[in-house]
């Protein structure tokens, strides 16, 4: 027998209007989750207001202290209740929506921050002067005179004090922390202009500074980098290639990591809408789907990317944290960030990360065994070894004549052998000049600066597989047709969202026909993939529509089947390779894109500086 829920009465209740106290609670539960969500209020009001300098204080996390400090225009005193009350906001009239240029546009963060923490407000605009406003637990008192420069300085203290029961759902005071220095983080490499400074002052005092970004001037990548060099580090801007590219109102830049600089997790993805750091599940769906071809599924790629449209064809007002977006074009947006990176990824050659040999000098170094040695004779030039080396070289014998000085000899005439036409030297290339194999899978080349150790087995692998997709895309997708067509039953939404996909799906050789009712009728399958399930693929399919708006996942099963082929067909390691086989591989390594990694994202060669050998043997 069913039981009845606490929560049904039969009597009727009472409809009552909510107080302005009990409403920024709620209101509160939605904007502010954790003091992370306080601090993004606070510093995008911060950026809103025009500021160049911002600095952020922190305390145990933020639990008992935030307080936020700007330059930005300020606030007059009749400004300062009215930025306290419900829905009030300088940010935007409220005649139109979709015209959004700011960070902040609601008017909930102050008033929500003020009803379940202790605020204060300092501020002071240019011309006017400076006022304070303290508010606790929603009970607001009056302005007062302060000292204060032009900006704002808003104050939290003990956070979530009139909501106790939220404080147990907050982590550790170091997780807090963490937190608050992502968000400052995004924020920095969203504004490259703007300076910001994170200090925590736990235990009072000046505390110290745990993230400091100085503003960056420049075009528009040369700021970015430096930026991007600040907060994700020089390791990550020297292994990024840059992104630029448009499509039908929509731009996309930024910085996109090689495949070989790839990371275990996601938390080097970072993706802005408008400046607006977000995390959206489409964006990070074009993302794996620009990168699949290179990095296998438990790899990441490191991004900092910036979509830029005019804000009516996007909507940020879909999520209380603004963390999310709508694009009125999502197809578009896809397409543009599948397309950006990959075409930039295909300009980047066979370019791999320093990380790779700066991890194989890692594993090379020996372990230091008592004080280094002091070399008194100064190192000689390359001209100075050269001739070193020729003087203690063993005399070779006289060459035997050619074919043409013999023929000269016989006939009594003196024959002059041709010049050879002068080449560029092998070492002068990229990848320089094969001058052996070890372990009959690894080829040593040498080039004018260092030495390139290549895998035989994976470089050709990548080209090979380079080649299998030029053909495919040429010459299409061959399908085989049913013999008896598949009928597969299905609801009357995921029937129409797969006839949407029909076309595309029919260019990968999957070709989807109404059966009558909510069924389809599967035709013909890829005839690469053989014999297939053709209801379970049509239902992965489905899910794949459902979850990122478009499917690829035809496409990756051809492109696995391709990179199977690659490697079965590859040169395979154990197999002796002549120098001109060698010399040959490197070319084409240098001329098809993408040789730099495998097709499981792993490098295929390893680049050694002369200076870098060196100084393993301690000869710098």
């Amino acid at each position: 027998m069913n039981t009845h829920s606490p929560n049904i009465r039969a009597e009727r209740r009472e409809i009552r209007q909510l107080d302005d106290g009990a409403i920024n609670r709620i209101a509160a539960g939605e904007v502010v989750e954790r003091p992370a969500s306080a601090v993004k209020e606070l510093v995008e009001n911060a950026i809103d207001a025009g500021a160049r300098r911002i600095t952020v204080d922190i305390a145990d996390g933020g639990k008992t202290l935030i307080r936020v400090t700007d330059d930005g225009c300020g606030m007059t005193p009749a400004d300062l209740p009215l930025a306290l009350a419900r829905h009030a906001t300088s940010k935007i009239d409220g005649t139109d929506l979709l015209s959004i240029h700011s960070f902040g546009f609601r008017g909930e963060a102050l008033p929500s921050l003020a009803a379940v923490g202790r605020l204060v407000i300092q501020s002071r605009a240019e011309g006017s002067e400076a006022a304070e406003l303290a508010v606790s637990g929603g009970v607001m008192a009056e302005p007062k005179p302060c000292a204060r420069a032009c900006g704002t300085t808003v104050t939290l203290r003990d956070l979530f004090y009139a909501t106790p029961a939220r404080l147990k759902f907050l982590r550790s005071d170091r997780a807090e922390t963490q937190a608050v220095g992502e968000v400052i983080r995004r924020l920095a490499m969203a504004e490259p202009s703007i300076g910001f400074t994170l200090r925590d002052v736990s235990g009072g005092g000046e505390g110290r500074t745990t993230f400091r970004a100085d503003p960056v001037t420049g075009d528009l990548f040369d700021a970015l980098r430096g930026r991007l060099t600040q907060v994700m580090g020089r390791e990550f801007t020297e292994n990024a290639i840059a992104v630029d590219a448009e499509r039908e109102g929509f731009r996309l830049t930024g910085l996109a990591g090689l495949p070989t600089y790839s990371r275990g997790s996601a938390v080097a993805q970072h993706l802005f809408v408008n400046g607006r750091p977000v995390k959206d599940r489409m964006l990070i769906g074009a993302l794996r789907g620009a990168y699949q071809d290179f990095l296998s599924r438990d790899r990441h790629p490191a991004v900092a990317l910036f979509v830029d449209c005019a804000p009516k064809l996007v909507d940020v007002n879909v999520h209380p944290a603004k963390s999310e977006v709508r694009f009125r074009e999502a197809g578009t947006v896809r397409g543009l960030i599948l397309s950006g990176l990959r075409h930039a990824l295909a300009e980047a050659g066979h370019r791999a990360s320093t990380t790779v040999s700066s991890a194989a000098l890692g594993a090379m170094r020996p372990e230091p065994s008592g004080p280094p040695r002091v070399y008194q004779m100064d190192r000689p030039s390359m001209g100075a070894r050269t001739a070193s080396y020729a003087a203690q070289a063993p005399a070779r014998p006289a060459p035997e004549p050619g074919f043409a000085e013999m023929q000269g000899a016989w006939s009594g005439r003196v024959v002059e052998a041709e010049p050879e036409a002068e080449k560029e030297p092998a070492e002068a290339q990229p990848l320089g000049a094969a001058r052996g194999q070890v372990h009959e899978n690894y080829i040593i080349a040498q080039t004018e600066g260092g030495l390139v150790i290549v895998d035989q087995h994976a470089a050709h692998e990548r080209l090979v597989y380079e080649k299998l997709k030029t053909q495919m895309a040429e010459r299409g997708v061959a399908a085989q047709a049913l013999l008896i067509p598949e009928i597969v039953e299905l609801s009357e939404h995921e029937r129409a969202l797969l006839l949407e996909a029909a076309d595309e799906l029919s260019r990968m050789g999957l070709s989807v026909e109404p059966f009558g009712g909510n069924a389809v009728a599967v035709r013909e399958t890829p005839a690469i993939l053989g014999e297939v399930n053709a209801e379970a693929l049509v239902r992965d399919v489905l899910d794949e529509l459902a979850d990122q708006g478009s499917s690829g996942l035809v496409q990756e099963k051809l492109e696995a089947i391709l990179s199977r082929v690659a490697c079965h067909g590859s040169i395979r390691s154990g197999r002796r390779m002549r120098a001109e086989e060698m010399n040959a591989l490197l070319r084409e390594m240098e001329a098809v894109p993408h040789s730099g990694q495998c097709n499981h994202g792993r490098p295929t060669y390893v680049e050694l500086k002369l200076s870098d050998i060196e100084r393993l043997f301690g000869r710098t």
